[in-house]
């Protein structure tokens, strides 16, 4: 097959997020089918990964969105109903590349990332899949709710207003929509009624992170992993720290707290503490995850699946989570990771653990079982695969 991802993120480096879904789908996919991708440079950096991008895909094309484009496209778009989040990608040039592309070279589906990109291949008459890859309103939806800044809250209203009907509307313009957990997934049926949506999980590279005989003596080290300059992370840290923390250091005050993540912001960079420790960048998460005991996902608000839970399961790490991270895994409490949904009870989950070697251990095993099963990569292209099959004929 002949497939065309259109990308807001150039997926390379795959560390996080977007980028470490289309790099790990594109790597497996191409093994058998030729990929093309169209995709936006975030910074001139991005323009120099055209080797390791040409590894994998038949043609590369990037085309520039300079900053102060995407600042007056949202400014043009406060007179208008389309969302800022769509509205910052606009670009005549994208659209133009898109189609000029699918004039000169012939396809067989094309799969477009994320809601943001859905504006340049919606209306083309060709089969299509949209990966959104988790209901982007529910995103906002649940932000709203733990927004305690009056000003801030009066404005994601509107733009979630704004998502809510354009997600809606996009996703029956495609031959299929894709989403990554059952939770995102009944909420596009039951708000939107889509009937042309479907499930296509996240996944986690098990060559990279794998349980190596993980030392579960280690009860010293929490663990949280993520982009710290994304808006649940950096909630989700806020909260462990103030709220959280204090009571497993009052019964454990040797224990560490581990935040490894990109870009952190002033919010996070101003939570470091003797105990608590800021990383910045970390080139192998691999390194932190083994030296944790427990990896904690305290995020209140969100959707689809989290990165950092998969990889602390396939490498046998246990997890505490809120609902955010735990409900689109679809399994059982305890299988790997603990849900736990207030404060008082993540608190004593996670001493629950510290305090108990074999309960780590076998927690830890259970969750690389249920990684190797549910969320290989190799297992959610072959779905994907056969996504675009179906969409092609």
């Amino acid at each position: 097959m002949k497939i065309l991802f259109v990308a807001n993120r150039v997926p390379y480096p795959p560390f996080r997020g977007d980028k470490l879904k289309i790099y790990n789908l594109a790597k497996r996919l191409s093994v058998n089918h030729e990929i093309h991708l169209i995709t936006f440079a975030e910074s001139k950096e991005d323009y120099n990964y055209g080797e390791e991008l040409g590894k994998l895909f038949k043609q590369v094309h990037i085309i520039s969105l300079p900053k102060w484009q995407s600042y007056l496209n949202c400014l043009i778009a406060i007179f208008s109903n389309i969302p800022f989040q769509v509205a910052y990608f606009k670009s005549r040039k994208m659209n133009r590349l898109v189609q000029d592309f699918l004039s000169k070279n012939e396809m067989d589906v094309i799969h477009t990332q994320h809601l943001r990109m859905a504006q340049f291949t919606s209306n083309i008459a060709m089969p299509k899949i949209l990966d959104l890859p988790d209901a982007f309103s529910l995103y906002w939806k649940r932000r709203i709710e733990n927004q305690q800044n009056p000003i801030k809250r009066f404005f994601e209203k509107i733009e979630y207003k704004r998502l809510y009907k354009f997600e809606g509307e996009i996703v029956k313009n495609f031959n299929l929509g894709l989403v990554c957990s059952r939770e995102d997934l009944n909420y596009m049926k039951e708000e939107h009624g889509s009937s042309n949506i479907d499930l296509l999980r996240n996944g986690v590279d098990l060559d990279t992170f794998k349980s190596d005989g993980h030392e579960y003596s280690n009860n010293t080290t929490l663990l949280f992993t993520g982009n710290m300059d994304y808006a649940p992370n950096v909630d989700a840290v806020g909260y462990f720290v103030k709220d959280i923390f204090p009571i497993i250091t009052s019964k454990f005050p040797k224990v560490k707290f581990i935040i490894a993540g990109q870009r952190p912001v002033k919010q996070v960079l101003d939570l470091k503490a003797d105990t608590i420790e800021i990383t910045g960048f970390i080139p192998d998460l691999k390194v932190m995850y083994q030296q944790a005991a427990i990896v904690v996902s305290p995020l209140r608000f969100g959707a689809g699946t989290q990165n950092k839970v998969l990889e602390a399961m396939a490498m046998g790490i246990p997890v505490v989570s809120g609902n955010i991270g735990f409900e689109g895994l679809e399994i059982e409490n305890g299988e790997g990771v603990f849900l736990e949904t207030s404060t008082a009870g993540f608190a004593n989950k996670v001493l629950e653990l510290l305090e108990s070697e074999s309960l780590r251990k076998q927690t830890g095993m259970k969750g690389n079982r249920v990684a190797r099963e549910k969320f290989s990569w190799d297992i959610i292209s072959l779905q994907l695969e056969r996504y675009c099959k179906a969409v092609a004929n």
